[in-house]
C-alpha cells in the first residue's frame, strides 16, 4: 500500500484544532491552530540546524497542503 504524505486529522476533545500528519521521515504531526509540532520518532540522522531548516520548509508543505484540500472540499 502506499501511502500519502500528508493526512487532515481532527479530534472531538480539541474542537478548534485541525492536524496535519506527516507520514514520511521524520514523521510528525503539527497542530495548524498553533504551528506545535510533534514527532513521533526522533530523526537521529540531522543536527539541529539541518532539521530546522527541513523542518521549516515541511511546515510550509503542510500548510500548502491544507490549504489544497480546503479548497477541494469547498469546491464539492
Amino acid at each position: 500500500m502506499e501511502l500519502p504524505k500528508f493526512l487532515l486529522g481532527d479530534n472531538t476533545d480539541f474542537p478548534d484544532d485541525i492536524f496535519v500528519i506527516h507520514l514520511d521521515y521524520p514523521r510528525f504531526i503539527i497542530n495548524l491552530n498553533d504551528d506545535e509540532v510533534e514527532f513521533m520518532e526522533e530523526p537521529e540522522d540531522l543536527d539541529e540546524a539541518e532539521l530546522n531548516a527541513e523542518m521549516e520548509g515541511l511546515i510550509v508543505q503542510a500548510n500548502e497542503f491544507y490549504d489544497r484540500e480546503m479548497e477541494r472540499y469547498e469546491k464539492e
